[in-house]
């Protein structure tokens, strides 16, 4: 019953950390652009890495989170297994996303008050 824990577990793993990953990386090139003063250039590639860096961070914790999984004996166990493995991706998810934002947040403070000076 694991095989089939871990299929539906990384299927579903994978379909959020894309969806997610593209999310960012679409609105989020408009911060990076205002940070590097429209270098489209660098934005593009910075974005770029940013993604790719996503994508391995949480599925190779997803792959990772594989080796903690406890025996599925039942299907409640199965369900209520997969619900707590994905929660915890998803909030690994959160927690990255929000410190990016902190970050830039933080650069886009230090950058208006270097302008304004």
């Amino acid at each position: 019953m694991n095989s089939l824990a871990y299929i539906i577990y990384l299927s579903l793993t994978y379909l959020v950390t894309v969806h997610v990953g593209m999310v960012f990386f679409k609105n989020g090139r408009l911060y990076i652009l205002e940070l590097l003063n429209g270098d489209t250039a660098l934005t593009d590639s910075i974005n770029r890495l940013l993604l790719t860096g996503y994508y391995l961070l949480n599925l190779g914790y997803a792959a990772v989170m594989i080796s903690t999984w406890q025996k599925v004996t039942t299907y409640g166990d199965l369900v209520a297994s997969i619900v707590v493995m994905c929660g915890r991706i998803f909030l690994s998810l959160a927690v990255i996303h929000f410190f990016n934002m902190g970050v830039i947040y933080i650069l886009g403070k230090r950058k208006k008050m270097i302008n304004h000076n």
